[in-house]
């Protein structure tokens, strides 16, 4: 069990105990987060990014870590989200193993673990916690709320809880309710794990480790967050040396199976697998339209923002571009001046992480306008 902070983190104390929303609550809970650039003094310019699952809250570097971050090309000076304008501020998910607290962080009743008695966890609560570090700041209303990703159903869980909380929104390649596909992927990603020996009910430590459940369950979301087509541009049907499956009939033989190893094995003990268990539940669970009857659309028109923009990319088939569509329907529907952009990338899910050329210039002309 083991938290990875990155450095210069910031940490805000929750309200304790905290309540979750399917029960069960949280003692001495805190979240993690970073911030850029400097909050004005009517504290009107602050910008909020609620991310997707794996992300820390280091998005770009800073003078308490120069590291470049995960968002590095598009948040900083004179970038697309531009910190000589805006008051930045990027939180780790609740329940995230990234320096909020999580069920790899201490339980403070029984000092060890929370492991699996960590209680339920959802979007909504990783919503509140969020906001929880808004207000702490002094900030009463954000001029931008973003969210990618998951960070897209966080978003949407935040006006929907917040009233008021934010005068604008982007929402980049995010949904308001998981669809089947995507709870079927993560579904197996979760059987992956527990599946493995070394899981052990979720009591594993590091020297047993289930290390094999978290590549495979690692391999099939990075197969689902790029497209066909780039897995085809990129790795075609070329071959590995004969010799590197060390003789396994059975064993790696393409160049795409080993960029998935690589990957994986890049990941696995970079992220805790009870995190990733309740994380990945949590996006399973979400669906705004239990705000409205079960109407996602209703339940959209009653969020309350001024101005909005939903960007996707088109071969995107974990949150297909239609849910931003939707997204940007639903809001304009109650009201809001909202739009939708569909980019030509070929890279799938994983897009706004890497096409900057692509996703860039729409989100610094959305804020340019706000």
């Amino acid at each position: 069990m083991t938290e990875f902070i990155p450095p210069g983190s910031q940490f805000h104390a929750l309200p304790s105990p905290l309540p979750l929303k399917r029960g069960g609550q949280l003692q001495g809970a805190r979240v993690a987060y970073e911030t850029w650039g400097t909050l004005a003094a009517d504290r009107r310019n602050a910008v909020l990014i609620v991310t997707g699952l794996s992300p820390d809250a280091h998005a770009a570097s800073h003078a308490g870590n120069p590291l470049p971050g995960w968002w590095e090309k598009m948040l900083g000076p004179g970038k697309a989200i531009d910190t000589e304008r805006w008051f930045v501020i990027c939180v780790n998910s609740l329940g995230s193993c990234k320096g909020s607290t999580g069920p790899a962080s201490l339980n403070p009743d029984s000092g060890q673990p929370w492991r699996l008695d960590f209680p339920a966890l959802s979007i909504e609560d990783i919503a509140d916690a969020g906001v929880s570090v808004v207000k702490a700041l002094g900030i009463t209303q954000l001029a931008c709320l973003i969210g990618n990703s998951m960070g897209g159903m966080t978003a949407l869980a935040v006006l929907q809880r917040h009233p008021g909380i934010a005068r604008s929104h982007i929402n980049i390649s995010g949904s308001a309710q998981a669809l089947p596909f995507s709870i079927a992927i993560r579904s197996l990603q979760r059987e992956a794990i527990r599946l493995d020996p070394a899981w052990n009910n979720g009591s594993y430590d590091e020297a047993v480790y289930p290390e094999a459940g978290m590549r495979i369950a690692r391999k099939l979301g990075v197969i689902t967050y790029r497209s066909a087509l780039e897995w085809d541009g990129r790795f075609g049907r070329v071959r590995l040396d004969s010799e590197a499956n060390d003789g396994d009939p059975f064993g790696m033989e393409f160049q795409v199976e080993s960029y998935l190893e690589g990957h994986a094995r890049r990941f696995v003990r970079h992220f805790d697998p009870n995190c990733y268990l309740y994380l990945g539940r949590a996006m399973d669970w979400f669906d705004l339209g239990e705000y409205a009857n079960g109407d996602v659309d209703a339940a959209l028109a009653q969020l309350r923002v001024d101005k909005a923009l939903a960007i996707g990319a088109n071969t995107d088939i974990l949150f297909p571009v239609q849910q931003q569509q939707q997204i940007a329907q639903g809001l304009a529907a109650g009201g809001c001046d909202a739009r939708f952009v569909g980019l030509d990338s070929p890279q799938g899910h994983d897009a706004f992480l890497v096409d900057f050329e692509r996703f860039c210039p729409p989100v610094a002309g959305f804020l340019a306008e706000i």
